[in-house]
This record gives C-alpha cells, sequence and structure tokens, in this order.
C-alpha cells in the first residue's frame, strides 16, 4: 500500500512551506477584504459578519498587528464617516477580540488621537462624533492598561472587583473617579448621537441613521458594567468614609443615573435597538448610599444579546483552515514533474491519494469553521444564562440583606414624624396661597368685567376664523404629526386674532364714541340752522339743501348705531357667559379653601396629638434612664455591706479625681434638668448627664469603700457613710425626677454636700510626702544622687583595696577565686557609676525641659510624687553598692556567704531597674540620654549577671564535696542511714518552709513601713529626713503607688 510517508522529504519541505506561505496569504487577503468591506465611506452601519471576521482574525494571530497594518492604511483624515467606522470596530475589537489586542492599541494612541483631534477643529457632524469616539478609545485603553484586573469587555465578577478596590480608602476613592470618568465619556458620546439624531428629525430604519446608532451598543454593554461596578464602590465607600466628604460623589453619580436612564429610555424606544440588544431597565430613583441595607435592594443590570441569524453566504475559513488556491495543486505537480518525472508517463497511486486527503481535510476544516461558528453562538447563548443567573444571585443577596432594613425603622419613625411637621407647616402655607389665589380670582373677575366692553367685535370674527379654521382642517388631513402642527398653528392665530380682535374692539369703541360727539355737534347745528331758516328765508335753497344732506348723513349715522348696539347686545351676552363662568370658579375656589382650611385644622390636630406623643416618649426614655441610673447606684450601695468587697482597695488619689468628676457632672446635669424644664420636647440633654452622673457617682462610691480598707478606723467609718449618704441623696434625687409634679423643684444641692464630704475625706486620707517640705525637695534630689556616686567611688575604692589585701594573703584557687569575684564586683561599680552619671544628666534635661520659667526647686516641688521616687531609687542603688562591698570583704575574709553576693547582686539589678523607671516617667522618647540610660541598665544586669556567675563558680572551687561510699556498710546500716538522711531532708524542708513564709512577712512589713513613711502624722509640721552618711547607707522605703490591688 502506499503512503505519504514514502514521498521524498525535499518535496515535502517545499510543499508544506508553500502552503504555510499560501495560507498566511490568504489570511491577510481575508482580512483586509473584511476592513475593507467594515471601514467604508457608505453611510451605513458596520456590517456584523465582517466584524466578526476581523475579531476572530485577532484569536487567530494572537494580537492586532495584522489589524493595525491595514488600519494605519485608511485615509481617515479624509473621511469622517469613514473614521466613525474606524473607531467603532476598533472598539468592538477591544471588547470581544484578544487580550494581546489592548497592547497593540496602546503603541497606537498617539493616531488615535490625532485623528479625533484632526476632526475635531472641523465643523462636520459626523467630525465631532469621532472627536468624541476618540476620547473615549483612549480613556478606555488607559483604564484598562491600569487595571489588568478588568478585561476590556469589563464583565468581572464582584469578587474580582473587591479584590481589586482592596481596603486602602484611597484606592477605592481613586478607582470610583476613573469609573466616573469612564461612564462620562460613553454617556457623552450616547448623547452627542441623539443630539444630532433630534436636530434632524430622524428614523431609526433609515441607514444613515443607524450608521450613528451602531456603535450605542457597544456603549450600552459597557454603560451596564460601569454602573454596577459605580453603585458597589460607592457603597463601599459609604461604609469608610463620612457622608458629607462624599457629597461630591453623590452628585455625580445622580446626574450620571439620570443621563443614563434617559439613555436607556431612548435607546429601548427605538426599533434598531429592539432586534440587535435587550437593555436593562433601571430603578425609578438612584440608590441611598446613605442607607446601608439599600444595598440588598440593588439589581445588576443585564444586558443580552439575542442569538444572530444566519448568514446567507458560507463562512470563510478563517482560523488555520485556510487551502490553497486552486492552482496550487497544478504548481506542485509540475514541480514534481520537473524533479522526478512521472513514473512511465502515467500519474502515481500516492498522487490520487493525497488529493483525496487534501479534499477530506478541506471538508474537515470547513466543519470544524461550522462548528467554530455554534460554538461562538452557544457561549453568547450562555453568557445570557450567566447574567441571568448573576440576577437571580442579586436577587437572593437582595433577599438576604433584608433584615438590614429592620435596623433602620426607628430612624425612618423618626424622619416620618420630622415630615409630618413638615406637612403641616406645608398645609399652613397652601392655606395661605389659596386666600392669595382667591384674592387674585376676584381682582381676575373685576377686571374682566371691566374690559367686558373690549370684546364686541371679536365674536363674529372668530367665527369665521373658526369657519375657514375648519375648511382648512378637512382639506390637511393628511398625517397626525402634520394635524398637531396644524392644530399648534391655529390657536397661535386664534391668539393672534383675539389680540387683533381686542385692538380693534378698543378702537371701535373710540371711533363710537367720536361719532355720538359729532351726531350732538350736528343736532345743534340743526337747531341752529332752523332757527336761521326763519330769518333767512334768501338763503331757502342753500339751506334746504344742507338740510338734506344732514337728514342722509343722520340717517347713515342711525344705521351704523343700531348696528353698534346689536353688536353690543351680543357682547353682553357674551359678558354674561363669562361672568357666570367666573362666579362658578368662586364659588369653586371657596369650595376649595373650606377643604383647605378643614386640611389644616385636621393637620393642627394631628400635630397636637403627635406633639403629645413626643413628649410622653421623651419623659419615658427620661423614665427608663432614671430607672437605670438608681439601678447604678443601689448596685454600688451595695458594695459598701458585700464581705467579697473588702478585698478590694484604692487610694486617696484616685478616689479624689472621681469624687471631682461627679462633682463636677453636676454641673452638666442641672444644666440639662433646666434644659429640659424649659423645653420637655427634648430630654437628650438631661439623659446624657443623668447616664454620666450615675456612673461617676457610683464609681465615686464604689472607690470610697476600696480606699477605706487601707485607711484608719475612724477615716474609714467616716468614709464610708459619706459614701452611703452620697448614694442615699442620689437615689432620693432620681425620685424626684421620676414624678411629674416634683420634677421642676428637684435639687443637687445635698448630692453636692455629700461630694464635697468625699473629697474632704480624701484629701485627709492623701500621704503627706515623706515629711519633706516641697521647697527642700529639689535640693534633696541633688544630695541624694550626689551621695549615691559617693558611696558608689567608696566601694569601688574598697573593692581596690580588698583586691590588694587577698594578693597578699592568700594565694593558689583561692587567690584565683577572690580575684575573679573582686573583678566582677569592680566591673558592677564602675558599671554603676556611669548608670548614675547618665541618670543626672537625664533628670537634669527633664529639669530643663519641662520647667519652663519656674525654678528647679519649684519643678520638684510641682512634681512631689516623681521626686520622691527619684530619690527612694537613688538611695536604694547607693545602699546596694555598700551591702555588696561589705558582702565581697566577708566571702574573701572567709566569715560570709557566697549567697549575700549573690543577694545583693540581684538587689542592685533591681534598684537600678527603679531608677531607670523613675528616670523614664518624664523623659521624651527621641531623648539621647534616655536612650543611653537604657543601654548602662541592661550593662549593669550583665555585670551583676557576671558577679552571680563567678560567685557560684568560685563557690563551687572552693568547697569540698565528701565521696559518697557505701560500699562497706551492711544492709541493716543503710537502711538507718538512709532513715537518718529522710529525718534530716524532712528538716530541711520544714526549715525551708519557715524561712520562705518569713521572708513573705518580712516583705509584707516592708511594704507596710513604706505606706507609714508616706503616711506621716498630721500634727506639727514636716521635718525634712537627715542626710545619710556617707558609706552607711540603709535601705529605703519603695513608695507604693497609687492604685486598686488585692493583698
Amino acid at each position: 500500500m502506499n503512503s505519504i510517508k514514502s514521498v521524498p522529504a525535499r518535496v515535502l519541505s517545499r510543499r508544506g512551506g508553500h502552503s504555510l506561505e499560501a495560507e498566511r496569504e490568504q489570511f491577510d487577503k481575508s482580512q483586509a477584504i473584511s476592513i475593507s468591506k467594515a471601514i467604508n465611506t457608505q453611510e451605513a452601519p458596520v456590517k456584523e459578519k465582517h466584524a466578526r471576521r476581523i475579531i476572530l482574525g485577532t484569536h487567530h494571530e494572537k494580537g492586532a498587528f495584522t489589524f493595525w497594518s491595514y488600519a494605519i492604511g485608511l485615509p481617515l483624515p479624509s473621511s469622517a464617516i469613514l473614521s466613525w467606522k474606524f473607531c467603532h470596530v476598533l472598539h468592538k475589537v477591544l471588547r470581544d477580540g484578544h487580550p494581546n489586542v489592548l497592547q497593540d492599541c496602546q503603541r497606537y494612541r498617539s493616531n488615535i488621537r490625532e485623528t479625533g483631534d484632526l476632526w475635531g477643529h472641523l465643523h462636520d457632524r459626523y467630525g465631532q462624533l469621532v472627536n468624541i469616539y476618540t476620547r473615549l478609545l483612549l480613556t478606555k485603553i488607559s483604564f484598562h492598561v491600569k487595571h489588568p484586573e478588568f478585561p476590556p469587555g469589563l464583565e468581572v465578577s464582584d469578587e474580582v472587583l473587591e479584590k481589586t478596590a482592596g481596603t486602602d480608602v484611597n484606592n477605592i476613592f481613586q478607582l470610583t473617579v476613573e469609573l466616573f470618568d469612564y461612564l462620562d465619556c460613553e454617556l457623552k458620546l450616547s448623547e452627542s448621537v441623539f443630539r444630532q439624531l433630534n436636530t434632524s428629525m430622524a428614523v431609526s430604519q433609515m441607514s444613515a441613521v443607524q450608521c450613528r446608532l451602531a456603535p450605542l451598543i457597544q456603549v450600552i454593554q459597557d454603560c451596564s458594567h460601569l454602573y454596577h461596578y459605580a453603585v458597589k464602590l460607592m457603597f463601599k465607600l459609604h461604609s469608610c468614609l463620612p457622608a458629607d466628604t462624599l457629597q461630591g460623589h453623590r452628585d455625580r453619580f445622580h446626574e450620571q443615573f439620570r443621563s443614563l436612564k434617559n439613555f436607556f429610555k431612548k435607546a429601548s424606544d427605538m426599533l434598531y435597538f429592539k432586534r440587535l440588544i435587550q437593555i436593562p431597565r433601571l430603578p425609578e430613583s438612584p440608590p441611598n448610599f446613605l442607607r446601608a441595607s439599600a444595598l440588598a435592594e440593588h439589581v445588576k443590570p443585564v444586558v443580552v444579546i439575542p442569538e444572530e441569524a444566519p448568514e446567507d453566504e458560507e463562512p470563510e475559513n478563517l482560523i488555520e483552515i485556510s487551502t490553497t488556491s486552486t492552482t496550487e495543486p497544478q504548481i506542485t505537480s509540475d514541480l514534481f514533474e520537473q524533479t522526478f518525472g512521472p513514473p512511465n508517463g502515467v500519474w502515481d497511486d500516492r498522487d490520487a491519494q493525497i488529493e483525496s486527503l487534501k479534499k477530506e481535510v478541506d471538508t474537515l476544516r470547513a466543519e470544524m469553521e461550522k462548528i467554530k461558528l455554534e460554538a461562538q453562538r452557544y457561549i453568547t447563548q450562555l453568557k445570557a444564562q450567566v447574567n441571568s443567573l448573576e440576577g437571580e444571585v442579586e436577587e437572593q443577596r437582595k433577599q438576604k440583606q433584608k433584615a438590614l432594613v429592620d435596623n433602620e425603622q426607628l430612624r425612618d419613625e423618626l424622619e416620618r414624624l420630622q415630615r409630618v411637621k413638615q406637612d403641616s407647616d406645608r398645609s399652613q402655607r397652601l392655606c395661605a396661597e389659596a386666600e392669595k389665589k382667591a384674592n387674585a380670582t376676584e381682582i381676575r373677575y373685576t377686571k374682566l368685567k371691566e374690559k367686558h366692553s373690549e370684546l364686541i367685535n371679536t365674536h363674529a370674527e372668530l367665527l369665521r376664523k373658526n369657519a375657514d379654521t375648519a375648511k382648512q382642517l378637512t382639506v390637511t388631513q393628511q398625517s397626525q404629526e402634520e394635524v398637531a402642527r396644524v392644530k399648534e398653528q391655529l390657536a397661535f392665530q386664534v391668539e393672534q386674532v383675539k389680540r387683533e380682535a381686542e385692538m380693534k374692539l378698543e378702537d371701535q369703541s373710540v371711533q363710537m364714541e367720536q361719532l355720538r360727539q359729532e351726531l350732538d355737534a350736528r343736532r345743534e347745528e340743526l337747531e341752529q340752522a332752523q332757527r336761521s331758516l326763519s330769518h333767512a328765508k334768501q338763503a331757502g335753497v342753500e339751506l334746504s339743501a344742507q338740510v338734506d344732506a344732514l337728514h342722509a348723513e343722520k340717517e347713515v349715522l342711525r344705521r351704523s348705531v343700531s348696528e353698534k348696539e346689536c353688536e353690543l347686545l351680543s357682547t353682553r351676552g357674551l359678558v354674561e357667559e363669562k361672568e357666570l363662568q367666573l362666579s362658578q370658579e368662586a364659588d369653586k375656589a371657596t369650595r376649595e379653601i373650606r377643604e383647605l382650611q378643614g386640611r389644616l385644622l385636621e393637620k393642627s390636630n394631628q400635630e397636637q396629638s403627635l406633639q403629645q406623643k413626643l413628649l410622653e416618649e421623651q419623659f419615658g426614655v427620661l423614665q427608663q434612664t432614671v430607672r437605670e441610673a438608681q439601678g447604678i447606684l443601689r448596685d454600688a450601695m451595695a458594695k459598701l455591706d458585700d464581705p467579697l468587697h473588702l478585698r478590694c482597695t484604692s487610694s486617696p488619689d484616685y478616689l479624689l479625681s472621681r469624687a471631682q468628676a461627679a462633682l463636677e457632672s453636676t454641673d452638666a446635669l442641672e444644666k440639662g434638668h433646666a434644659q429640659y424644664v424649659a423645653s420637655m420636647a427634648d430630654a437628650a440633654g438631661l439623659v446624657g448627664a443623668l447616664a454620666l452622673f450615675a456612673h461617676l457617682t457610683a464609681d465615686t462610691i464604689v472607690n470610697g469603700s476600696a480606699t477605706s480598707h487601707l485607711a484608719p478606723t475612724d477615716h474609714a467609718d467616716r468614709l464610708t457613710e459619706t459614701c452611703r449618704d452620697c448614694g442615699q441623696r442620689s437615689l432620693e434625687y432620681l425620685d424626684e425626677l421620676k414624678d411629674r409634679q416634683r420634677l421642676g423643684h428637684a435639687e443637687l444641692g445635698d448630692v453636692r454636700r455629700a461630694l464635697r464630704g468625699v473629697l474632704q475625706l480624701a484629701q485627709e486620707l492623701r500621704p503627706k510626702s515623706l515629711d519633706i517640705k516641697q521647697e527642700e525637695l529639689g535640693d534633696m534630689v541633688e544630695k541624694e544622687m550626689a551621695s549615691t556616686s559617693e558611696a558608689i567611688e567608696d566601694a569601688v575604692r574598697r573593692i581596690e583595696e580588698m583586691m590588694s589585701q587577698a594578693r597578699n594573703e592568700s594565694s593558689g584557687v583561692k587567690l584565683e577565686v577572690n580575684e575573679r569575684i573582686l573583678n566582677s564586683c569592680t566591673d558592677l561599680m564602675k558599671a554603676i557609676r556611669l548608670l548614675v552619671t547618665t541618670s543626672t544628666n537625664l533628670q537634669k534635661e527633664i529639669v530643663e525641659s519641662g520647667r519652663g520659667a519656674a525654678t528647679t526647686q519649684e519643678f520638684y516641688a510641682k512634681n512631689s510624687r516623681w521626686t520622691e521616687g527619684l530619690i527612694s531609687a537613688s538611695k536604694a542603688v547607693g545602699w546596694g553598692a555598700t551591702q555588696l562591698v561589705e558582702s565581697a570583704d566577708r566571702v574573701v575574709l572567709h566569715t560570709g556567704k557566697y549567697e549575700e553576693l549573690i543577694v545583693c547582686s540581684h538587689e542592685i539589678a533591681a534598684s537600678t531597674a527603679q531608677l531607670v523607671a523613675a528616670s523614664k516617667v518624664k523623659a521624651e522618647k527621641s531623648s539621647r540620654n534616655l536612650a543611653k540610660l537604657q543601654e548602662c541598665s541592661r550593662n549593669v544586669n550583665e555585670m551583676a549577671a557576671n558577679v552571680v556567675a563567678s560567685t557560684k563558680s568560685g563557690q563551687e572551687q572552693i568547697e569540698e564535696k565528701d565521696t559518697m561510699d557505701f560500699s562497706g556498710m551492711s544492709l541493716i546500716k543503710l537502711k538507718k542511714e538512709e532513715m537518718e538522711t529522710q529525718v534530716k531532708v524532712l528538716e530541711l524542708e520544714k526549715r525551708l518552709e519557715g524561712e520562705r513564709v518569713r521572708l513573705g512577712e518580712l516583705r509584707k512589713q516592708h511594704y507596710v513601713l513604706a505606706g507609714g513613711c508616706e503616711d506621716a502624722p498630721e500634727d506639727g509640721e514636716a521635718k525634712p529626713a537627715p542626710a545619710p552618711r556617707r558609706g552607711i547607707l540603709k535601705k529605703p522605703p519603695i513608695a507604693q503607688k497609687p492604685g486598686l490591688a488585692e493583698p
């Protein structure tokens, strides 16, 4: 059997290369044909099949290189329609083309901008649209390049939107502004297109109109997604920022919402869009971003593209299915013949097989293209289903979040009451306006009554005009729009005729008055002529002629007067009809006024009931607050007799601050009470002041009870009774607030007196500052710091003396151990000396930065508690250094214990930590001396650890350990030794437990003595503590910190 594989490789290579080149040429040719058919100068919309082929071409080559290679050569500056269609096709390619199209378009931004700028400077209708469209395309490219998470088709899930926005408010704010700019460009294009269509009175079925309307399909698709994303981000912004900050965003969104709603409404009314796209409907009003639950009411607008009808012509092979031209088999066969020649003048079966396989391949490629087109249709249908399912998901989310609406009911109720009040005010204004309208109607009626004489000649003129108009209407009933225009013209003409009739009526009335005056004058002349006739018979002929003329003129005037009287009668009938109509209108206005007055009365009654209800609600809120305050105070008073509360303690300073705060809260309570008595419709001030007063008073009572647990018996009893009296007075005041009769006469005098009593007792219980006058504190600090430095210097000297003495009196292991211990003690003393020096420098810096214009002594006196802590810490450091030197001396002389050195090292570390803490309280965080002091403290801890380590290692070297050899003992003796050892272990454990108890009692007594030093006797003046002797320093008492603690 012949096979294709048996064909020579040279022939196959020639055929394969030729096929790829032909396929590429065929693809370029088909793309050029599609682009030329889609982008031309005909004023007709772009056909969908040509645009689809261009889009499939971008997917075939994974980019828009071929499209731009042909698009650059288009003569865009020569035709505005050509540029408009180019923008349309580019928009479709960006939306539906391959993702790499965006990057290719980014490289040709300058070409797009130049085209838009060129047509923007020309006064052409399509040119203006091209200018706006290019701005939209540039905005679209910039947005999607900056935010690659959004594809050009703008179809992303809510999760991707949330991830893109992130949690940074600035990013959400910037992304919202960019979406608004994007949507503005889309809406501006739609408004420009519709503005041109309105001016030309176009019909959407005309090809010229469809040429303008076709790009709006992509605009509708973009706007639906941009609107949904803008709503989501606006709700997210309102959850992070206050509403006043986002007022500009809300105004801009509302303007865009109105424009987008108008755009969708106009587009949905056009027949052109009804068969191409299903436009969503927006809600009647924009979302209320001030209410978080309104997000559940938002429904994502979904745009659906109906399934397209099949094309008449067969689809061309675009995606990798291009076939060679009809001449290819001939060329191939010629090449084959030239190379090998026909075998015996007859074609080989392999050629026929190759041809049949080619035909099968072509058939399969055509079927594959059809399958791909069908798949595209299925994808479109599935997208529509996905959009509908997303709509259902949004509806489910709406149902899920409806629970949030309940949280807004109280606020809505308050707003409803405010609206009712506003409606009552509005009804009053309407009543006043109705009265003004009634007065205006009466004035109008009088004016019409005065001008009824001016309408005499109007009736006949209008009848003739009406007859002419009826004839014209019967002739011009061709279309409904022309009839409407004719009616408007006739109405305008009727108005003109009315105005002309009024003017003629005024002229005729003037002429009639002149005729009457002339008639009277002629009558007088006639009488004079008759009288003169009897006297002048010689002029009879002339007079008779004049009389005949006058008689003739008189008859004419009589006839004209009779005609005028007839017209006057008809006009009077019209005036009577007008008077009847005006009277009916006046009766109607009177009835409306009565109805409005009734409504106003009903509104006033309703307002009174609402006002009464509001007063009751405010009083109810006050009563509830009073009950809660009484519960808080009763709970605090119960702590006075609660045995479990005996373990709680507090300091007089803290009690003093709580009592002072409670006393200050009575001022706010009194102010709120006065405001409520003046206006019982607003109890907010009194409620807030009551809550604050109850909590502070209860806190004062509880802390007073806790302070009494550490106070002397007399002071404790007085403080407890004063706190109980304070609570009782407060409850009595609250009882008065619960009664409407006594509410206005409630007074806080007794409560204030009780709180002042608590303040006085707390002031008496405060410590008296270590029996040192405040003006001597500054000198005391400097003395203690100097004394500490001298003690450390003395300790260093003594250690050096001990070092020389140990070298003279000892040798060997003992000398090595003593030198190591004394060296570590020397290093520790040097570290302590550096710490004290640094602490002194930091103290000077604190005083210089904090005293201001005051002296150093005044600064120390102002901060007496801190100064006392600093003195105590300095004494502790000096005492620890002295004890360490004495212990080291005893260890070197073999009269002391190594454990004494270890305990002294721990004590020095604790004392230096106390000194650092006392210095750190008022130091600035950025102070260099503070950082240096902390470094010195760490160095002291390391040196103390070195002393402990050298002591333990020396102890291990010096002490001899007995070897435990029990090999020579019998069983009974071993048992006896075991029992004796157990007895010793029990004795040592009992002794250890006793020593631990003793240590605890010693520490308790130490704290008691430290507190006793603070509680100095009140009688007599405080005496300054004597300066300690150098070299013999006692451990100072540790100052007790105020606060709650359990013993």
